[in-house]
């Protein structure tokens, strides 16, 4: 009988220390509300849980005997009992205690116009961009709204607190875009290449921003895309310049979302005169797809893919030119994005994605024929943990990218000759940032950033530092300080990058700001100062007629030095009187630089001295009606004369632009129906953005120039939207979404 006993006592003993004890509850504050995200586990051990959205957790262990049961999460009072661990379950109902303010109470707001927050300032939402007179449903259009910005017309991009269009960086869910333009050429402006109901929120960040976001010198564009679609719908666009067509199918844990998109201004044109010589009106057609899919409670993936075909052709006024000197071009692009989410263990949660881009152009300027081809991969991962500590949070992250850029160019296209240039780059970076609350009213964000490039060989280091004191309810100051690098823009490293002097491109921020947000108004006073350095410079071979001769690799420095400096206010309010939303804006910038061929420090020609905007939103309940207009000024910009002494001496009239728009709501068989009417510059006003001047003076010595101006003096656009829904009837008596 006893030798059978000592057979099983391994298998018994196995047993007692394979044993599991599962540990489970719900965590909640003060209140008795769920706590999601609250970080759970047994001290000394890696065992434990993060909370679901509903504040619960459950996890298992190996270990034994009494250990502490530790809670914790970033804002509340750290909760520690002790757990013996005997096989059995154990259900915990356990409760926190607020401790001072929560980070998100008090938030670094300095430079940033957040709308995907809600404890930030919603300032500007897709709603917003899809209703602003003159934006014509483009976020870029929307965000030029805002104080910092500086309308160029001619172009349609951002340009931030004096700085290039090239200076602000776009990010889509944490991943950096690298065309969110639509292509173009000079004097036509282009649009963002991504739809605003991709989007549910944009945060627009004017300077100051955080160590995540690198690659840019003045401003940040971070757009975030929505995850699993709200319910099954279907979109018919007919618009007057083209079709598009949507179909979003929603499941219990994923979503499914489809678009096809056709542009065509050619009937347009022929309708509304125009000043250019269109041979070929812009065209383009694209379409998307978007997937998303739950996994687990918290955790989501999200695949977006998207492609476009573009074309134009047109003979641009130019002096040098009979009839206009003729430009075409073709574009194509496809962008794929894919990103993971999800929490971890004690507190972390991971961010994750992958995004690639191919863009490919032909140009073709009078008898030139220029070919660019730009490919690249970007990684990223961050790793987030908001129960690091009581009064403190901790951010880490890493990014990689890998890009070609090719560009082969024809002085002729009846040559054989064909200059050949680019590079190869591989760049990568990592930071590191925390958030600290100090007291109930004093918050802290400190960070760094380090990046490696291939192409320049050099290594940069960015610490960063904001603050946020609240001074009353709603109300607060904020400040920050930081480095902020770029490499050199692709045009400038397809020769540059054969000088080993070459350097990132640097610009030191200074800013401190006022906010004040209660009862549906919002106040915003902003002071900045930027400090730029090491910004490329180059001497140019000569001109042949309009055109600019190779360039000297050797001759590329960077010695480029400048400065912005400025206050940008910002006042909305929802409150006063009703149905009426309405924002005024208003930027003073007093700049100067020198870099790429600028001979001495100048005013930037695409930089207005003073930017004012007015936007108003009144919502007719009676009619089913939303009205709109927006009123834009812009100061006289500078520009090149070669017929008077100096550099940059010319001044252009100021621009002004009146635009108007009318949301008509209604139904079609019960699906609701949106018939929209917008103009832009309804007053005709003959805005100048600059002007182009003959390589050669003529026979009296005068440089004969011809000014830039749009293509048509306004903007007609006409649009039927019809969302297809069968679970939910139209409602036509609230503001269109």
């Amino acid at each position: 009988m006893k030798r059978p006993l000592l057979l099983l006592l391994p298998l018994l003993t196995s047993s007692v220390v394979l044993a599991q004890t599962t540990l489970s509850g719900t965590v909640r504050d003060a209140a008795g509300q769920p706590l999601p995200g609250a970080n759970v586990f047994l001290k000394t051990t890696f065992d434990g849980a993060t909370a679901d959205s509903l504040g619960r957790f459950r996890f298992s262990t190996r270990q034994t005997g009494t250990l502490p049961l530790l809670v914790t999460l970033m804002g509340y009072q750290p909760q520690e009992q002790p757990v013996v661990l005997d096989g059995q379950p154990h259900r915990f109902t356990l409760t926190l205690r607020e401790v001072r303010n929560q980070l998100g109470d008090v938030t670094i707001t300095a430079g940033a116009f957040e709308a995907s927050d809600e404890k930030r300032s919603t300032v500007l939402t897709t709603r917003d961009v899809q209703t602003t007179a003159g934006a014509l449903a483009d976020i870029n259009g929307a965000l030029n709204t805002l104080p910092g910005t500086s309308r160029v017309g001619e172009e349609g991009k951002l340009f931030v607190r004096g700085g290039a269009a090239g200076e602000t960086k776009q990010y889509l869910d944490g991943l950096p875009l690298q065309s969110p333009y639509n292509a173009s050429v000079a004097g036509v402006p282009s649009r963002g290449r991504f739809s605003p109901n991709l989007f549910k929120g944009t945060v627009f960040s004017t300077g100051g921003y955080s160590a995540e976001y690198g690659q840019a010198l003045s401003a940040v564009v971070g757009l975030n895309s929505y995850d699993l679609a709200p319910e099954t719908q279907t979109g018919i666009s007919l618009l007057s310049v083209g079709l598009s067509l949507s179909h979003q199918q929603r499941f219990e844990r994923s979503s499914v979302a489809l678009t096809g998109d056709y542009t065509n201004l050619q009937p347009y044109y022929g309708v509304v005169p125009q000043r250019f010589g269109w041979t070929a009106a812009p065209q383009a057609a694209g379409g998307s797809v978007a997937l998303r899919q739950q996994v687990g409670a918290l955790g989501m993936v999200k695949v977006y893919g998207a492609a476009t075909r573009s074309a134009l052709a047109l003979r641009q006024p130019d002096p040098a030119f009979d009839g206009g000197r003729p430009v075409a071009l073709r574009n194509n692009n496809e962008y794929l994005n894919a990103t993971f989410r999800t929490p971890l263990r004690r507190g972390w949660s991971l961010q994750s994605g992958l995004a690639g881009t191919r863009d490919e152009q032909d140009i073709r300027p009078d008898v030139q024929r220029v070919h660019e081809l730009e490919q690249s991969l970007v990684g990223r991962a961050v790793l987030t943990n908001d129960s690091a500590g009581t009064y403190w949070n901790l951010k880490l992250g890493a990014e990689g990218l890998l890009q070609r850029y090719q560009q082969q160019y024809q002085p002729d296209a009846a040559e054989a000759l064909t200059l050949r240039s680019g590079f190869d780059e591989t760049r990568v970076a990592a930071f590191a940032e925390s958030d600290m609350a100090f007291t109930n009213q004093l918050v802290a964000r400190a960070g760094g950033r380090a990046e490696y490039s291939r192409v320049l060989g050099r290594w940069n280091v960015a610490p960063r530092l904001a603050l946020a004191y609240q001074l009353g309810e709603g109300t607060q100051l904020s400040g920050a300080w930081g480095y902020f690098y770029q490499t050199p823009a692709n045009d400038l490293l397809r020769f540059g990058q054969y000088n080993p002097a070459l350097r990132f491109e640097r610009a030191t921020h200074y800013l401190v700001s006022y906010q004040r947000i209660k009862n549906d108004r919002t106040l915003r006073l902003e002071a900045y100062y930027k400090d730029y350095a090491h910004l490329t410079r180059y001497v140019p071979l000569g001109l042949t007629g309009n055109v600019l001769l190779p360039l000297a690799p050797a001759s590329y420095q960077s010695t480029g030095r400048g400065y912005a400096r400025g206050v940008d206010l910002f006042w909305r309010d929802k409150k006063t009187v009703k149905g009426l939303d309405y924002w005024v804006s208003y930027g003073l910038v007093d700049t100067r630089r020198q870099q790429r061929q600028d001979p001495v420090p100048a005013v930037p020609t695409f930089a207005s001295r003073h930017n004012l905007a007015v936007v108003g939103k009144y919502w007719v309940s009676r009619l089913h009606t939303l009205l709109g207009g927006t009123f834009s000024y812009g100061s006289p910009r500078r520009y090149y004369d070669p017929n008077r002494a100096g550099y940059n001496q010319g001044r252009t009239p100021s621009f002004q632009d009146l635009s108007l728009n009318l949301s008509y709501l209604t139904s079609i068989r019960k699906n609701l129906t949106i018939v929209h009417l917008s103009c832009s510059n309804v007053l005709g006003r003959n805005n100048v953005f600059g002007y182009r001047y003959a390589a050669t003076p003529d026979a009296t010595g005068s440089y004969q120039g011809v000014a830039v101006t749009p293509s048509a003096p306004r903007m007609l656009f006409v649009g039927l939207l019809i969302s297809i829904n069968k679970k939910r009837p139209a409602d036509t008596e609230t503001a269109p979404e």
